[in-house]
């Protein structure tokens, strides 16, 4: 697995005589979180990837990170690196909860992902994000605040290592709503304005934010830059549902700063098998990026 790994490598990163290398245009490849697959991940890792690989992914984000093995769905960070490079995919980020900074020290914290960085440094990804915050983040500022802190220390971690950290989001950090002496905060504002841009960015997940009630292209216009991530995401597959306009949102990548895309699912429409779904999802979102960028 090795040698066909470092052979691969050599051959799609090694230009030919007096030719310059190209730049992998990371915007327009499109990435499965594996959570997707998570029943098949688990069963059998090997043949889902490749099978990813096969039907045109370009990149993969995990869920399945064990920190105290080291390991990838049960495989070894530089093995898994190794195995999506064999189907021509990249372990782009990687989907991963740490300690809460709410229950443990931040010197215990930190160093759990400093562990955790090093690992995934391994397995060649270029970000990683924490998916979610416990109920402590939810109910209250304070609790809140300590998670903006961590996120800002991890993202000073990750960028010593020349990785990048984000946070992603699901429809709790919408509908959640603090009273301030200044008035109501939204949870996902207050993450915005605590989390330091140079440290923290959001990988935003196009369905959850829709269920929490607000505009997607509104937080990409307030807050220019800070969407590095689009999770692209429906009802079941992407473009099935018609309640997200996903063209009007790849129009609207370059306010949002977005530099790498993932297709999750959570469900499948019934009478497809998991790896049909995730076809007709990368399918659809291929067509809705070509039209935004027939609009340009």
């Amino acid at each position: 697995m090795k040698l066909v790994a470092a052979l691969f490598l050599a051959a799609i990163f090694t230009p030919a005589c007096n030719e310059a290398p190209k730049e992998v245009d990371l915007k327009h490849q499109i990435g499965l979180q594996l959570y997707s697959i998570r029943g098949e991940m688990q069963k059998d890792p090997v043949g889902s990837t490749q099978k990813v690989g096969a039907m045109g992914y370009n990149t993969v984000e995990p869920a399945g990170y064990n920190n105290a093995e080291g390991t990838f769905y049960g495989i070894p960070a530089a093995e898994f690196a190794a195995l999506c490079a064999e189907n021509n995919l990249k372990c782009i980020c990687s989907h991963v909860g740490g300690p809460n900074p709410c229950e443990v020290s931040m010197d215990e914290c930190l160093t759990w992902w400093k562990k955790t960085i090093a690992d995934h440094k391994t397995a060649g990804c270029l970000y990683i994000v924490q998916p979610s915050m416990p109920g402590a983040a939810y109910d209250s500022i304070p609790g809140l605040q300590k998670y903006c802190e961590l996120f800002n220390n991890v993202g000073v971690l990750c960028k010593s290592e020349g990785l990048q950290f984000g946070y992603h989001n699901h429809s709790g950090e919408f509908t959640t709503v603090f009273d301030t002496p200044e008035g109501p905060v939204r949870l996902y504002d207050y993450m915005l304005t605590h989390c330091d841009a140079d440290k923290v960015f959001f990988e935003l997940d196009l369905y959850w934010i829709t269920k929490g009630g607000c505009d997607p292209i509104e937080y990409f216009q307030k807050y220019p830059g800070r969407f590095k991530a689009y999770h692209v995401k429906d009802k079941l597959e992407v473009g099935a549902s018609g309640e997200i306009d996903f063209t009007a949102l790849y129009a609207q990548a370059d306010v949002a700063g977005m530099e790498f895309q993932i297709i999750e699912q959570e469900a499948f429409a019934e009478g497809l098998t998991p790896f049909e779904s995730i076809k007709i999802s990368l399918d659809n979102a291929r067509a809705a990026q070509a039209a935004a960028d027939a609009r340009k």
